[in-house]
């Protein structure tokens, strides 16, 4: 079964409580989009707003760092609460290093491409991530054309994982939506990111519903 993880980006700041309580209903994960405004051109938010998602939140936190040197970062948010960290492999000297850091302080390590980056970077380190974050847009702009090679992009990545026996989850970031959930899913993913499909939906938890298919 497909998981779900709403991008808290796109939730409503002045209302985040009602937003949180609709995640834990609903869906499956809280993808939390953290931008430095050096590795990406936008700032988003950083540890408050992450531990207060957290204090209320039953479902994971799955903390996205667009940022450069994220092993400088990655205990302060396992400690406010994130379960799940993913960074870009090209935002670090080392990614092997920061996997291993991450899995040492209890949380799921994931690494992140943008769709520029070829799937075979990832190779060198599957066995040592559990999870993998392929945009299908540009990290750090909201509101981006989902690009249709993203398919294809799934399908080598899960080609691999499977020729190696491995059994690590495929997420999908950007521009995802009911009207391409079904195709995503049946390229190989495992989560979907959704952040205005959700939020800006005139009911929410259909719309998730719609995407779980």
């Amino acid at each position: 079964m497909v998981q779900i993880a709403p991008s808290m980006l796109s939730a409503d700041f002045l209302h985040l409580e009602k937003d949180v309580e609709m995640v834990n209903s609903h869906a499956d994960i809280f993808h939390l989009d953290i931008m430095d405004g050096v590795f990406v051109p936008n700032i988003s938010y950083g540890f408050p707003v992450v531990e207060a998602i957290a204090s209320k939140a039953t479902k994971p936190l799955d903390a996205h760092l667009m940022i450069v040197q994220p092993e400088k970062y990655v205990e302060r948010f396992a400690k406010v609460g994130a379960s799940m960290i993913s960074f870009h492999i090209n935002a670090t000297e080392d990614p092997a290093a920061v996997l291993q850091q991450i899995r040492s302080l209890g949380c799921k390590a994931g690494m992140v491409i943008n769709p520029d980056i070829e799937v075979k970077s990832l190779f060198p380190y599957l066995e040592q991530a559990d999870y993998v974050l392929l945009m299908s847009v540009f990290a750090g702009f909201g509101g981006q054309k989902f690009i249709e090679s993203t398919y294809g992009r799934i399908a080598e990545l899960k080609a691999e994982i499977n020729r190696r026996k491995l059994s690590i989850p495929i997420e999908i970031d950007g521009g995802v939506s009911p009207s391409n959930a079904a195709a995503l899913v049946n390229a190989g993913a495992d989560i979907l990111v959704a952040g205005s499909a959700v939020f800006k939906s005139s009911d929410p938890a259909a719309t998730i519903a719609s995407m779980r298919g």
